[in-house]
């Protein structure tokens, strides 16, 4: 059998009118629509989802896509009320939705004043479904502290160098415990032995491959995909999660343009019992993505999103 997962980020999936979603029917029709097209053509087994601004908007996408879709939120949205998630085909199970920092972690920082954090922004969320008769897969989905930064006042532009690179470490600390925390869960899920549990960690980490941050999440070192170790097993294949974006040519290695820029933010992690049933893993964008840049009101009422679904299709 062929089992497809997938992550997408939605962009801001509100009901017309609401703060940050688009300002008519018409627009949050074409919105779905356009949504509900990669969707279907996509035709995911499990699809993480994130920046889901209103469950009724998701429902609507719901609706329009082909077939018959369960669906699961995390409790915790962030101060925008974006939230992430699954849709699947199969039955659900939340095993976790997880917020609070690991408790070895000291409250952070995260602005010039205010009180520290010491959880998540958006709630990570897992869950277990059965794909394959018989065969039970662990999914967890997040989306980390992006690196667009707000300065105080809502604003988008700093008052001068010595506030960006405050904010911009404050962000960086911030995403940083935030995969921390992931980190944690995929250990749960793993259960001490990747090699025989089928584990996928997935969603916008909002930062490329070989970030600091993003390599909190893979574990131990040693045989990531594209390194001299991939094809020697080694005691860390137990708790290694191995990203399998490195697997698409570096040409379309983009689920995301900033300014002008490719970048792969959009990951699919998988456990060593799901890496050797991969087949293909690929951006599913239906064209050229738009190029954001650090005014994301700019794009308040567009058409489908900004990111591209990264999905992988599986052999069982």
């Amino acid at each position: 059998m062929r089992v497809t997962l997938a992550t997408w980020n939605l962009e801001n999936l509100f009901l017309p009118g609401e703060q940050d979603g688009p300002k008519t029917q018409a627009e949050f029709d074409a919105k779905l629509d356009s949504l509900a097209a990669t969707i279907d053509r996509l035709k995911p087994d499990l699809l993480g989802v994130q920046e889901v601004g209103n469950p009724d908007a998701l429902q609507d996408l719901v609706a329009r896509l082909d077939g018959t879709w369960h669906t699961e939120l995390s409790a915790h949205p962030d101060g925008r009320r974006i939230r992430v998630g699954f849709l699947s085909r199969h039955p659900l199970t939340v095993t976790a939705d997880v917020t609070a920092f690991p408790s070895q972690f000291a409250p952070l920082q995260t602005a010039d004043t205010g009180a520290p954090l010491n959880a998540m922004g958006r709630g990570g969320l897992a869950v277990s479904l059965e794909p394959v008769p018989g065969r039970t897969l662990h999914a967890a989905v997040c989306h980390l502290k992006s690196k667009l930064l707000t300065y105080p006042g809502n604003r988008h532009n700093p008052k001068n160098e010595g506030e960006r690179a405050r904010y911009a470490a404050y962000a960086l600390w911030r995403r940083g415990a935030e995969a921390t925390t992931m980190r944690a869960l995929a250990d749960e899920l793993l259960g001490g032995d990747g090699r025989t549990r089928d584990v996928i960690v997935m969603g916008d980490l909002n930062d490329t491959p070989l970030a600091a941050t993003t390599q909190i999440l893979y574990g131990p070192p040693g045989s990531q995909i594209g390194t001299g170790g991939f094809h020697t097993p080694d005691k860390g294949d137990a708790a290694r999660l191995w990203n399998l974006g490195l697997k698409i040519p570096v040409e379309h290695r983009v689920s995301r343009v900033f300014e002008g820029q490719g970048e792969l933010i959009d990951h699919l992690l998988v456990s060593h019992q799901l890496l050797q049933r991969l087949e293909e893993v690929f951006t599913g964008a239906d064209g050229p993505l738009p190029s954001i840049n650090a005014q994301p009101v700019e794009r308040q009422g567009a058409a489908g999103s900004d990111h591209a679904p990264v999905a992988a299709r599986l052999t069982f």
